[in-house]
């Protein structure tokens, strides 16, 4: 009987032993591994080369046109442009990289 009772605390003696040991192996590699990854991309400005001064009557597809622009293009060279609220005189960039 004494055995047996010595039996079995030895073997949830080696039990335990053998769950901490997993637990604080788990919590170390957690730490130190990442899961994600954030991939930081330094975004280029567009540059500039030849400008518009808007006139009267004026409208950004109208402008686009004259200087054979598609809509992807005037909007790449004129990031941050409302459309709408264009005023005589503004400058719109019609020639640069994007």
């Amino acid at each position: 009987m004494a055995t047996s009772k010595a039996a079995t605390f030895y073997s949830l003696a080696v039990l335990l032993a053998l769950l901490l040991t997993i637990s604080l192996t788990e919590g170390r590699l957690s730490k130190s591994r990442s899961y994600c990854s954030l991939v930081v991309r330094k975004t280029s400005s567009p540059s500039c080369k030849t400008v518009y001064g808007v006139k009267s009557g004026d409208t950004c597809f109208a402008v686009a046109q004259v200087f054979h622009l598609t809509a992807f293009e005037f909007s790449a060279i004129n990031p941050n442009l409302d459309c709408d609220k264009l005023f005589v005189g503004q400058w719109l960039c019609i020639t640069g990289d994007a």
